[in-house]
């Protein structure tokens, strides 16, 4: 790695957690108990990324706003009810571990997450995975708009002190991709999450890669395209 600071953030949900299932269930039992027709899985899946109310808004377009907050209030009781249950299951992604490890041994480097998860919950994750200590800048869906906004991109280029042309966004869904893209940061679309390769590709990411393994020389190559900005 170079000795330029750089400023990697990864989304959580679908790119170091594969959590489909929980929320899934968890979207599941709330809308079952308000007698909300539940859409498809892959409908679930697609909006997962955007924060909270914004999601249940998209899988509920009619709905008043008022339902919306009851959805949203439902989601995360049953979404704290599954956590507690013995077999909760939310595995990192094969690889994600060591990836993120290598890149938090390098110097020049700053990791932050930014994620539609509550910062409640994205602590939990991350603690029960003994990768917090790894992470400079935590963003989340508690700190203002919803991805696609850049907001919490931005946000965590301040905190780091990193300008948008020495950070890279990894996520999984377009949501990821068009925030980077907004807050003039590069950005690595990663094909093992929730949106599939022909949505990532149609908002032309500056890489898109298939495993973990592939994802170190991705930021070795998206920063080589462009010199960084120096850092303020």
């Amino acid at each position: 790695m170079s000795d330029i600071p750089r400023l990697v953030v990864f989304d959580c949900d679908g790119t170091l957690v594969d959590s489909q299932h929980l929320i899934v269930t968890a979207m599941t039992r709330a809308f079952d108990a308000h007698g909300v027709a539940l859409p498809d899985r892959q409908a679930i899946l697609s909006i997962v990324g955007l924060s909270l109310p914004e999601a249940v808004a998209q899988l509920v377009p009619d709905a008043e706003m008022g339902d919306v907050h009851l959805l949203s209030d439902a989601y995360k009781a049953a979404f704290k009810d599954l956590r507690q249950e013995p077999d909760h299951h939310e595995p990192l992604y094969p690889g994600a571990r060591e990836t993120v490890e290598a890149l938090a041994g390098e110097p020049s480097v700053l990791l932050g997450v930014a994620t539609g998860k509550s910062l409640r919950g994205l602590e939990f994750v991350l603690g029960h995975h003994g990768l917090r200590e790894h992470f400079f800048t935590l963003h989340t869906a508690d700190d203002g708009p919803s991805k696609p906004h850049p907001h919490m991109l931005e946000e965590a280029m301040r905190t780091a002190g990193v300008p948008p042309g020495a950070t890279v966004m990894i996520g999984d869904t377009t949501f990821d991709m068009q925030m980077a893209k907004s807050a003039g940061a590069r950005s690595i679309a990663v094909a093992w999450g929730y949106h599939g390769e022909a949505a990532l590709r149609g908002v032309d990411p500056d890489h898109f890669v298939t495993g973990f393994e592939d994802v170190l020389p991705a930021i070795e190559s998206v920063f080589g395209k462009r010199e960084a900005e120096p850092v303020s």
